[in-house]
């Protein structure tokens, strides 16, 4: 999943670059969200993940 956000990031800094600028807002709007799903899947997998003995 971390893979894509980079991947999202990386096509919206190039688009913006190259001045396509709806593509560019729209792969930074989708990198930003699986950024943040990313992130909320780490602190569930890390609070499940301590219970175990």
């Amino acid at each position: 999943m971390l893979y894509y956000a980079v991947a999202f990031l990386i096509i919206a800094l190039i688009a913006g670059f190259l001045g396509f600028f709806g593509i560019a807002g729209l792969a930074a709007e989708i990198a930003k969200i699986l950024f943040f799903i990313f992130v909320a899947l780490f602190v569930v997998s890390l609070l499940f993940g301590r219970r175990r003995p």
